[in-house]
């Protein structure tokens, strides 16, 4: 019996989180279960990936498409981006329930939203996916370079989480070379394997670890990291942590074994409560890039192919990512406030702003 929620509880969620609609996905001939959130479109359409996991609960994928919603509105804001965030999640496991008409029947609900929500990939969800929802809704970006999308994203993800390295390494030690530094990227996926690529190109050591053993053995050698067993990540004594799996990692426990200076990552959400973990890290002399700041490749190169810019274009978007760092670093610092709420301030304010210009039209 899936999990009964009153219609109260979720209203009250979405009073807390600020959102404008959530559409609720359900087709029993596809057995396709999603939900589709959107957050706020005041700067534009709502952008946000299709994430497709093996949920618990239904009130966990919830709970995970409103966060991952919210911080789209604040990634497109702070990028500059003329995008909304929303975000929208499909309830089971990509490697076996995953099939065209699944998708594409989450590609008509999609297309339904009449413009108002755009989709791209994200965790269990590939260009090859884009394509089939592309089949059914214009809605949707990320599709294979040969049909006119824009391919995989994380290449462009992992550059941008780079970018906010450097930045955070240029802030604590006065120059922005990564030789000689230590990183522990933690997830291995498409992002985490660039990154890892990246970092071995600057001369970082990096510490390597995933759920998937195989996969950390593999990378390991093919780039020359050092595979580390995801239990014991909290014991290195590296100068950086780049989370790029699931989000929730940074949290009282782990931020209590934390040896390093700095975190910097492409996972989404990976402070488990913003208002307390955020101090805590302030409080401990941790550098947090916030990573709605660092991991906005991937809505950069969805922007890109709704603008039908050019890859120099992308990359310089991509780039930005060190100032805008760097700007939160600032603020943080002037004010004395963890990184993500001065992170939060700055997105805040072009909201409010762009507000101002539209509500005179």
């Amino acid at each position: 019996m899936p999990e009964q929620h009153p219609p109260e509880s979720i209203f009250s969620q979405l009073d807390a989180f600020g959102h404008k609609k959530v559409v609720f996905c359900t087709d029993p001939d596809t057995n396709l279960k999603a939900i589709i959130a959107i957050h706020n479109t005041t700067l534009g359409p709502a952008f946000g990936g299709v994430r497709m996991w093996a949920y618990k609960t239904e009130g966990d994928a919830l709970n995970d498409v409103l966060r991952l919603a919210k911080s789209m509105t604040y990634k497109a804001a702070i990028a500059g981006l003329n995008l909304g965030g929303g975000y929208s999640v499909i309830i089971g496991d990509s490697r076996q329930d995953k099939n065209e008409a699944l998708l594409r029947k989450f590609g008509r609900f999609i297309k339904n939203l009449n413009g108002e929500f755009i989709a791209a990939e994200d965790v269990g969800t590939n260009p090859r996916d884009m394509e089939y929802i592309k089949m059914e809704t214009n809605h949707v970006t990320g599709a294979p370079e040969n049909i006119g999308g824009s391919g995989d994203p994380s290449p462009i993800t992992a550059l941008g989480v780079l970018m906010g390295i450097k930045a955070c390494v240029r802030e604590m030690y006065g120059s922005d070379s990564l030789t000689g530094k230590s990183v522990i990227v933690q997830g291995i996926g498409h992002v985490g394997e660039n990154l890892v690529r990246l970092l071995r190109d600057e001369n970082v050591k990096v510490y390597a670890s995933d759920i998937n053993e195989e996969r950390v053995s593999q990378i390991s050698k093919k780039y020359g990291a050092q595979p580390v067993s995801n239990n014991n990540i909290f014991d290195i004594d590296a100068d950086i942590y780049a989370p790029c799996a699931m989000g929730g990692t940074v949290n009282t426990q782990t931020i209590a074994k934390l040896k390093c200076g700095i975190i910097a990552g492409s996972a989404n959400n990976q402070l488990l409560d913003e208002n307390v973990h955020g101090q805590m890290l302030l409080d401990k002399g941790v550098l947090f890039a916030p990573d709605y700041v660092i991991n906005a490749g991937g809505i950069i190169t969805g922007y890109s192919e709704l603008m039908n810019f050019n890859k120099k274009r992308t990359l310089q978007l991509t780039e930005n990512i060190y100032e805008a760092t760097r700007n939160v670093l600032k603020l943080s610092k002037a004010e004395n406030i963890p990184t993500i709420n001065a992170a939060n301030k700055i997105a805040e304010k072009r909201i409010e702003d762009i507000r101002k210009v539209k509500s005179s039209y």
